[in-house]
């Protein structure tokens, strides 16, 4: 096996070990909470013996070992389990909540990579002046704000005062590419705080970069100033850049709750929260999966990016 591929299937053996830890984390958290299923669906006055027949029913008075051993089975031919509030199955679950969720990070990262980096080759071309300070000291206070918080005030200002934009997607379901200005304040919010630190890593980068001896032979040479910046000094500024974009694209896929939870949209984060609230252990248990592979995933390519644009950081990984 080639060095790459053996680096390759260390980072795929390490991101399985870490999605089988997060899920028996997830399980063991869980089963920590106070109540459980039974209790949430036995209502506001529970009956002991109706919450002990529900348990029964559920399974759950088996001890939480097997309970986890079965699941896990199951997880082995790609079976989720059936929820035990609704009895549906937890791949239906995420099949409907990810649409949205991903049309969100989709739009997001789209408008990120375009204004993050070049937020930061602006600021890096202009180190110094007026226009470098600008955008730095505007990135450093946008991320400050809280998405809550920052929400919150977009509401208020867009939806509240100005009435431009509808405050919450109540009423659209997952049909929000067919209501596309629902759709604007939620990215505004999800865009706000990573176009601030990628577009504060690429300027670092760049800065490095162009101030570096080849780059100065580059212009020696008589390479023009564009070609120098973007064909020579952005490839090698991107590495760090990169594994700041996989975490990114990693936390808008793997539930932005606070978003969704503000902006009442039906994806993975609401119904993670929904699950935990109502003690729902195979559909946290399932998101905690996808979760799991999917930031595993995003850091291999983020690894292999890096490795591309600066292979000798990871000469001893």
């Amino acid at each position: 096996m080639s060095g790459l591929g053996s680096w390759a299937a260390r980072r795929l053996v390490l991101g399985g070990v870490q999605t089988v830890a997060v899920v028996v984390l997830v399980f063991a958290l869980t089963e920590a909470l106070p109540g459980d299923a039974a209790v949430a669906l036995a209502g506001d006055q529970p009956d002991p013996a109706r919450i002990a027949a529900i348990r029964e029913a559920l399974d759950l008075d088996r001890p939480a070992y097997e309970r986890l051993a079965d699941w896990a089975t199951g997880l082995l031919h790609a079976d989720f389990g059936n929820s035990l509030t609704s009895g549906r199955p937890v791949s239906s679950y995420i099949s409907d909540a990810f649409g949205p969720t991903l049309l969100l990070a989709g739009l997001t990262v789209a408008l990120l990579v375009p204004v993050g980096v070049g937020l930061g080759v602006l600021a890096a071309r202009f180190e110094g002046r007026f226009v470098d300070r600008l955008i730095s000291s505007v990135t450093l206070g946008v991320y400050a704000v809280p998405e809550f918080a920052f929400g919150v005030l977009l509401v208020t200002v867009f939806a509240l005062r100005l009435d431009w934009l509808p405050p919450t997607a109540v009423g659209y379901g997952t049909d929000l590419l067919g209501h596309p200005a629902a759709l604007v304040l939620p990215v505004l919010v999800l865009l706000s705080r990573p176009v601030c630190s990628l577009s504060r890593l690429v300027r670092a980068g760049m800065i490095d970069v162009l101030a570096s001896p080849y780059v100065a032979q580059a212009r020696r040479y008589g390479i023009p100033g564009a070609r120098v910046r973007y064909g020579h000094a952005l490839p090698n500024a991107m590495a760090p850049a990169a594994q700041q974009l996989a975490r990114t694209v990693d936390w808008l896929l793997c539930g932005v709750i606070v978003v969704e939870a503000l902006f009442v949209i039906p994806g993975l984060g609401t119904v993670l929260m929904n699950a935990v609230a109502e003690r729902d252990v195979p559909v946290v248990q399932g998101l905690a999966v996808i979760f799991g592979v999917i930031t595993a995933v995003l850091n291999l390519g983020a690894d292999l990016v890096t490795h591309r644009f600066a292979p000798r950081a990871e000469v001893a990984a």
